[in-house]
């Protein structure tokens, strides 16, 4: 496994993992008790971070898996995601209902992209 590189390394995760020409992102969280579009657009912000980091940006993501803990949030998260989300560079993307780390986040992020 010596192509595997993991980035801001704790004894529970790494940020990102890299492996070959694919990266992989831990799941990208908001800020607490924020709005759901709120919380959107800090996990995207804190995704391109992460992807510039390891050599890529959002037109080179090849998947994206997003929690929510409501689905009544679906518009109002993809309002947000819809904005940012280059034109012609949709990923494959799941979304999902589910009971995230603490009550107060509402959206959660998980990302895989290529190196650019």
């Amino acid at each position: 496994m010596s192509n595997v590189t993991r980035t801001h390394t704790n004894q529970r995760m790494s940020q990102i993992v890299t492996h070959g020409d694919t990266i992989y992102l831990a799941g990208q969280v908001g800020n607490p008790g924020d709005s759901v579009a709120g919380q959107t657009t800090t996990c995207l912000e804190k995704v391109e971070a992460l992807l510039a980091e390891a050599g890529s940006d959002a037109t080179r993501i090849l998947q994206c898996v997003i929690w929510l803990a409501d689905m009544a949030d679906f518009a109002e998260m993809n309002a947000v995601w819809d904005a940012w989300v280059p034109e012609g560079h949709a990923p494959a993307r799941a979304c999902g209902e589910a009971k995230l780390a603490t009550p107060e986040l509402k959206v959660e992020l998980i990302v895989v992209a290529a190196k650019g």
